[in-house]
């Protein structure tokens, strides 16, 4: 009996969760990919940035020349939403070199969190030691700046066991190279949003790769990008342990509505 009410008060907690403490308001879609102008684009990203500072989310995720407007917007609102940005994006597959300049750049321009594209077709060829390699100097990079990191590792372009394993590598290369109190700031994040899949298959967060990723990256937080868009779907990724959920329809969804948005 005890069990079952125990059971009862969890499922009425979860419904009536507030979900703003896990959203990540999303806008990464530049102005060629909407068929709009640049001027058009701009407006766009100022109403997604107004709108996470009125709805108090945690962060806004924008693409990197957006983060100087969202800067401005967020000091004359005097509000305390974070600026996530996206580093090598969408498809990961610059230099080192180049990862760390575009990251240095955001850093310099204000951002809070960096959320790099994992190499993963180098990861898929058996480049492992690339990939290990831009692990390793962009999250020490971020976390010297005190920054959170996240590293996307698109699990729509992985197998099973290519997400078991990326996941893994992830997690024992900061395990290995920083301190305990550094693991909370290091995420592994499911996917971009942009990838292409064929006949219409998921591209973004979904409950086996979630689940593959929370088992494999523990200790590291997961996010979940992606695919998520009603407040069921994102109560349901909280269940299961996901401490960020990125969306772009993130006011209907704390609202307990759903979205039709891509992203």
């Amino acid at each position: 009996m005890y069990f079952c009410l125990l059971l009862v008060s969890i499922n009425l907690s979860y419904k009536t969760m507030n979900v703003r403490q896990y959203l990540d308001s999303t806008y990464l879609k530049t102005a060629e990919q909407e068929g709009i102008s640049e001027t058009e684009s701009i407006l766009i990203a100022k109403r997604f940035i107004q709108e996470a500072i009125d709805e108090h989310f945690k962060l806004i995720m924008i693409r990197p020349n957006r983060i100087a407007l969202a800067k401005k917007m967020i000091a004359e609102a005097h509000s305390n939403l974070q600026i996530g940005t996206v580093i090598d994006f969408p498809e990961g597959k610059s230099s080192l070199d180049e990862k760390l300049l575009e990251a240095n750049h955001a850093i310099k321009n204000g951002a809070d969190d960096l959320d790099f594209v994992c190499n993963y077709e180098a990861f898929k060829r058996g480049e492992v030691d690339l990939v290990k390699q831009e692990i390793l100097a962009c999250t020490t990079l971020g976390l010297a700046n005190h920054k959170v990191v996240k590293w996307i590792i698109e699990v729509a372009a992985l197998t099973d066991t290519q997400i078991i394993q990326l996941s893994c590598l992830i997690k024992n290369l900061v395990i290995s190279n920083f301190k305990e109190e550094s693991f909370s700031s290091v995420f592994v994040k499911s996917s971009t949003g942009f990838f292409k899949t064929k006949n219409n298959l998921p591209n973004g967060a979904t409950v086996p790769s979630i689940t593959l990723m929370l088992e494999n990256a523990f200790p590291l937080p997961v996010k979940a990008a992606g695919g998520v868009r009603t407040y069921d779907e994102a109560i349901e990724m909280i269940r299961l342990g996901v401490k960020r959920i990125g969306t772009s329809g993130a006011k209907a969804i704390a609202n307990g509505e759903s979205t039709q948005i891509d992203y």
